[in-house]
């Protein structure tokens, strides 16, 4: 396997993920274990311990939380050049797991960092040539004035990059009707639009993964991956499909597990040397192995508790 060509920027929000414990807490005292979180930053640190190289654009706060992802994502090895030291506070999420590690949230976040991206300060950090890709989703792509300036951030570097996107829905902060409103605009800038079973419930009330590959597809995106939970994930070419199994794993929690998934997806393209500019040469054969290999990194991170993903010995090839 050659190693990869070049590198992943990845732009989003980070977010201080709360785990309620139980063990700590009483009728009146709640006790959170405080951890860094939020999709982009996950996908950010998860594809720089797999040994893409890669750059994270951030607002980060001044506040503590602000320190902590700074610290999280440079000790996992991501580049943070181009990220702007904001005033505003960080984003903050409560977390609550369920029996089986599915987590709700309650979310902190009007008026936070992540949000308020200016043209000037994106422009700025535009991608040079080291960078074969740009992700980003989430709600730094959906909520404003931030996610209008990062559309058009994507509008200029997909002249030279592979463009993906995860929208990664959060309904409670923003209604699925306007993630609706502007995925078919993403979708004429994506080359990969990964996003979860939950997302297609939501964005497409009623239609099967196959219907909303077409959708998805007709409104130019040209690689569909929606992912299945224990189901594994269906992937759709141009409309031309595969399913890949997800590996047996003991599940301790799916915290970050959609977003390790991502990684996984484009250090694998960027090995196999299909990132750079609109996949003309990816075959359904190295979609299934891109696919394969994510939903391995998937696995694995649903085997520690939170978005803790794997290092590249432990996913193996």
């Amino acid at each position: 396997m050659n190693p990869v060509p070049r590198g992943v920027t990845v732009i989003g929000e980070c977010v201080a993920d709360a785990f309620t414990d139980p063990a700590r807490s009483s009728p009146s005292r709640l006790a959170l274990d405080v951890l860094p979180g939020g999709g982009p930053a996950n996908t950010a640190v998860a594809l720089a311990r797999l040994g893409t190289p890669t750059r994270f654009l951030a607002r980060f706060s001044d506040d503590v939380f602000g320190t902590l992802f700074r610290n999280h994502l440079s000790d996992s090895g991501v580049d943070l050049t181009g990220s702007v030291r904001a005033p505003e506070p960080s984003t903050l999420a409560i977390a609550n797991l369920d029996e089986t590690g599915q987590a709700a949230y309650s979310f902190f976040a009007d008026g936070a960092a992540d949000w308020q991206w200016t043209a000037d300060e994106l422009s700025a950090a535009m991608p040079e040539g080291q960078t074969a890709a740009v992700h980003t989703g989430s709600l730094a792509l959906i909520r404003l004035p931030g996610g209008r300036h990062i559309e058009d951030y994507l509008t200029k570097a997909r002249e030279h990059t592979t463009i993906s996107i995860d929208p990664n829905v959060r309904s409670l902060l923003v209604p699925p009707t306007v993630y609706h409103q502007r995925l078919h605009h993403w979708c004429t800038l994506a080359d990969i639009l990964r996003l979860s079973e939950d997302d297609l419930a939501l964005l497409l009330p009623g239609a099967t993964p196959e219907e909303a590959c077409d959708t998805w597809h007709a409104a130019g995106a040209r690689l569909v991956v929606i992912t299945l939970g224990g189901r594994g994930a269906l992937a759709s070419l141009d409309g031309v499909r595969v399913t890949v199994p997800a590996p047996a794993v003991d599940v301790v929690d799916t915290v970050g597990a959609g977003d390790a998934f991502t990684a996984g997806l484009l250090h694998r393209l960027a090995e196999l040397g299909h990132l750079g500019r609109r996949l003309d040469t990816l075959t359904l054969e190295d979609t299934a192995d891109a696919c394969s290999f994510a939903a391995r990194v998937a696995a694995l991170t649903c085997s520690v508790p939170g978005a803790d993903p794997p290092r590249a010995e432990a996913v193996g090839t």
